[in-house]
């Protein structure tokens, strides 16, 4: 009997560990990754590559019109939508009203933080590059800021990734844990591809938003792991 609680204890850290060990690699090769894509891209090296792309999305006797039945360009927008700034706001604001009113408010706030630290890195790295949005083809949503990386694509991955990580840690059965991500990362994916669909980014500023919100991402399920061994986030989502 000893001996089994001794196993059972050396396996809950061995995998633990392990998760550790996965969140600073995912961290580490995402930062080399975004680094090495900015850098091609500054270049000028995606460029055809990535024209191609969005006028193989088009029908080539009428670039305004995307491939496909006349309904996925209202598919197209809704998409968009979800990664749009007012629907990520609403659903963060409705993950901390749950976590205020079941009175984990240190959880709370570090939501909070995450989501509004990630907005104001995603605006900062875009005024940074401030790469132009693609003139090849008809926009079919509006745009107001530049294009790399794509801010629907980055947000969707802090927010949906962020709130699947907490959301799987309210549940046990592993099956659900799983769903959890796995809806996390299918909404991520989806958002980023509608926004080459509209034509409004780049397939390498949507691949530039996805590395970097997932790195963000795992960078904030980090810290959070560490305040709750700390005692400073409640340990029990």
């Amino acid at each position: 009997m000893m001996k089994r609680s001794l196993f059972d204890v050396f396996e809950w850290l061995g995998r633990h560990e392990f998760m550790v060990l996965l969140a600073v690699l995912i961290i580490v090769a995402g930062t080399w990754g975004f680094i090495a894509l900015a850098d091609v891209v500054l270049e000028g090296r995606t460029q055809s590559f990535d024209e191609s792309i969005l006028r193989a999305l088009r029908r080539p006797n009428s670039p305004a019109i995307p491939i496909g039945p006349d309904w996925m360009a209202e598919v197209g927008r809704d998409l968009t939508a979800v990664g749009g700034v007012a629907v990520l706001i609403l659903a963060t604001l409705a993950v901390a009203g749950f976590l205020l009113l079941d009175r984990k408010y240190a959880a709370m706030g570090f939501v909070l933080a995450a989501v509004a630290s990630g907005l104001i890195l995603s605006s900062l790295l875009k005024a940074s590059f401030a790469r132009p949005r693609p003139e090849v083809v008809p926009h079919l949503s509006q745009v107001y800021t530049s294009s790399f990386p794509s801010g629907h694509s980055m947000m969707s991955a802090i927010v949906y990734l962020t709130l699947g990580a907490l959301l799987a840690r309210m549940v046990v059965r592993r099956s659900l844990k799983v769903y959890c991500l796995a809806v996390a990362f299918i909404l991520t994916g989806l958002v980023g591809c509608s926004r080459v669909y509209m034509g409004v980014h780049y397939p390498t500023d949507v691949l530039a938003g996805w590395t970097a919100g997932l790195v963000w991402a795992t960078l904030c399920w980090l810290v959070a792991r560490k305040l709750q061994h700390s005692g400073t986030i409640e340990k029990h989502l």
